[in-house]
């Protein structure tokens, strides 16, 4: 695929519960008439830096691409004082449903993409408002917390026994904020979340900007990734899936911490659906093979556009 430049950029925010939600809205220098793709970033709690590369990817064939940063992060309201309980998935639905009803351009109908946790929000947004998606992609996402943590335990056991007897260390002690332990995760990272050295300048300001503000993954998801000890624990979207009613494509990688076990709900459950796994690439496919993932994403968006005036 020929990338064409990108066009006008605007940003934003919109008010939401007395707080505010940052976005960015990027134009093609040559619209076509295509329907815009909203992109959910992962985390909970990681900026949307890491995924901003997909303006250009998704944008390419003339497609307006919709990134935003969900509360708690980015250049989004940060609540550090909120109680673990103002933390829910229902409330990073209803900023997103609060977002859509504001853009106007998003009212013709879009399609939704969601990467790792944002592959979660996604699928709980189309089965609370259905209306306005016209597709569902999931990227590096599980249908359960259960499956990624059974997945992530099982893919920790292939990293060295030193890696492995640090994190059980830490864990039992209650000592997972350790320099070794951190040690430990990002090991596990660098095999699972993104291959490339060094990492790309979006993937490092995500991580620094969660480093900055933590709130948010700590309390719903924990110390790890392989460590879930927050909120999200029991989260599970597995027995609503035959709701869902919009095309889907599921996308991983072939070393992804999103193993095939916690996202292969998604494509036995949901009605229409179909997957793809990106050989040489892990939790990150749309930077460690961007042209692939551009291709097998793009190809699927053509496919499900309709006019912007339908409703």
């Amino acid at each position: 695929m020929t990338a064409q430049p990108l066009g006008r950029i605007d940003e934003g925010t919109v008010a939401f519960r007395g707080h505010r939600t940052w976005y960015r809205v990027t134009h093609p220098a040559r619209p076509a008439d295509r329907l815009p793709v909203v992109v959910l970033h992962g985390g909970p709690g990681i900026a949307h830096d890491y995924t901003r590369s997909m303006a250009g990817l998704l944008g390419a064939d003339g497609r307006t691409v919709v990134h935003y940063d969900q509360l708690g992060c980015g250049r989004s309201s940060h609540l550090p004082e909120a109680p673990a309980g103002f933390w829910t998935v229902p409330l990073f639905v209803a900023e997103l449903r609060n977002l859509v009803d504001r853009l106007d351009v998003l009212a013709g109908g879009f399609h939704l993409l969601g990467q790792s946790w944002g592959g979660m929000l996604a699928p709980e947004y189309v089965l609370a408002h259905p209306a306005g998606v016209r597709s569902l992609v999931l990227c590096d996402s599980p249908a359960s917390m259960p499956l990624w943590v059974a997945g992530t335990r099982q893919l920790l056991a292939r990293l060295p026994a030193e890696v492995q007897q640090t994190v059980a260390v830490h864990e039992a002690a209650g000592s997972t904020d350790s320099a070794e332990y951190q040690a430990a995760v990002d090991a596990f990272y660098r095999r699972f979340l993104c291959t490339l050295d060094p990492y790309p300048a979006e993937l490092e300001d995500s991580f620094a900007a969660l480093a900055a503000d933590p709130t948010v993954y700590q309390t719903m998801i924990g110390p790890s990734e392989f460590h879930v000890t927050g909120t999200l624990a029991d989260w599970s979207v597995v027995d609503r899936l035959p709701g869902i009613a919009v095309p889907t494509l599921v996308v991983a990688g072939e070393d992804d911490e999103a193993t095939p076990a916690s996202w292969a709900p998604f494509t036995e459950r949901i009605p229409d659906a179909r997957s793809r796994v990106f050989a040489g690439a892990s939790h990150t496919p749309h930077l460690e093979v961007p042209d692939q993932f551009a291709q097998v994403v793009g190809d699927f968006l053509r496919a499900h556009d309709r006019p912007r005036r339908s409703s």
